[in-house]
């Protein structure tokens, strides 16, 4: 689901245009991560800019951020520009992580390669012989 940029979403369409449930959108706002608009009745409205940071932050726990961290980058947005080095830097350090974290990947997806190929070398299926083809 693409959500509406005009018309905000509840907990729900949120969760369910996001992947995550509502549980987690519930957690990132308790724990400060997020404010999410209300309507007179107290149900969450979220618009492109809830849309929008919470990808983010889904992002960064993606590739391994913990709360605390996704914390300390939410301060230093909340405290403004001034920030903006100090984003710079905390999101490069990611960078750095993610990308030592892609070369580990790609050495084990390298050495199971090699061993199937080690398989396919022992045991190749039999092909049938001309007499065996119907």
């Amino acid at each position: 689901m693409v959500p509406d940029a005009a018309s905000p979403l509840s907990i729900r369409e949120t969760a369910a245009a996001l992947g995550v449930s509502a549980h987690t959108l519930r957690y990132y706002e308790r724990e400060g991560l997020l404010t999410v608009p209300r309507t007179v009745g107290g149900e969450r409205q979220y618009g492109p800019r809830e849309l929008d940071a919470l990808r983010f932050l889904l992002h960064l726990r993606g590739i391994g951020v913990n709360m605390a961290g996704l914390r300390e980058y939410v301060a230093l947005v909340r405290q403004g520009d001034g920030t903006v080095a100090a984003r710079r830097d905390l999101l490069s350090r990611h960078e750095e992580a993610v990308n030592a974290q892609l070369v580990a990947l790609e050495t084990a997806l390298h050495a199971i390669r090699r061993k199937i190929a080690k398989y396919d070398q022992l045991y190749s299926p039999p092909t049938p012989t001309a007499k065996e083809k119907p």
